[in-house]
């Protein structure tokens, strides 16, 4: 039988363990601590296994774990294998760094933008807002009813599937489609 000391213990432990991710969602299976940065919470998403190899192999990892802010559109893996065959494995090898960077870098941007602050923009400009992101793309930003859509520079549109996943170095909205740079 629990003492009350055991229960109220526990009881303490489940609170301080919640309000570590109050309010963010679990992606990949895993709980996303705010006070954890955008890799520290990545690498643990079952979902995002591709683009946490993709970031290893392009040596972003330091830069998204610096302070930010960053507003980073994640891919799940679904994403990457959806792209044409043999896509991932050509832009993991070495020689293909400069454009793995690029593609990657065209998923961030350079600001703490929760769904909120997205849907007003959006509106306040007539339905879309253009964002440039870290890697120099421009992003189209859109609703469709309530839901973000993200239309890249070659009109491929990705959907958010989870938004607002705070993270200490800024936020993470999860995506259904990879988005490409300019051919």
């Amino acid at each position: 039988m629990m003492t009350l000391r055991a229960a109220l213990c526990a009881t303490l432990l489940s609170v301080c363990a919640t309000s570590a991710f109050a309010g963010n969602p679990n992606v990949g299976g895993a709980p996303m601590f705010e006070n954890k940065n955008i890799i520290q919470n990545a690498v643990n998403s079952k979902d995002h296994t591709t683009l946490v190899a993709a970031v290893k192999a392009a040596g972003l990892v330091d830069t998204l774990q610096t302070p930010g802010p960053f507003t980073v559109l994640a891919p799940v893996n679904k994403a990457f294998t959806a792209l044409p065959a043999g896509t991932v494995d050509n832009l993991l090898k070495p020689q293909n760094k400069a454009t793995l960077v690029k593609v990657l870098t065209c998923h961030v941007i350079p600001a703490k933008a929760l769904s909120s602050a997205i849907k007003k923009m959006v509106n306040d400009d007539g339905g879309v807002h253009v964002v440039e992101t870290v890697g120099g793309c421009q992003l189209k930003l859109s609703l469709k009813g309530n839901k973000v859509r993200i239309t890249d520079e070659n009109g491929g549109v990705a959907r958010v599937t989870i938004a607002d996943v705070k993270q200490s170095n800024g936020v993470i909205h999860v995506i259904d489609k990879v988005l490409l740079p300019k051919s």
